[in-house]
């Protein structure tokens, strides 16, 4: 079990590497995080300053219909 926690003699350069890709890994979802935060946020804010509209049961309708613009 030793041999394998020395690596063949560059455990100096393996270990440090493991916590560096360890640490760049966990800061890259921490981001991540932030920014589906934010993005929740704001889509949020987006709905609630949306005017409601009230939907018809069942039926929808064209866009052209609803304006009576001729397509």
């Amino acid at each position: 079990m030793t041999g394998f926690f020395e690596m063949g003699g560059y455990a100096g350069y393996v270990w440090p590497a493991y916590a560096a890709a360890a640490v760049v890994m966990v800061g890259l979802w921490l981001l991540s995080l932030r920014g589906a935060r934010l993005l929740e946020a704001q889509l949020r804010l987006l709905q609630e300053s949306r005017p409601h509209r009230r939907r018809t049961a069942g039926k929808r309708t064209r866009p052209e219909e609803a304006t009576g613009a001729d397509a």
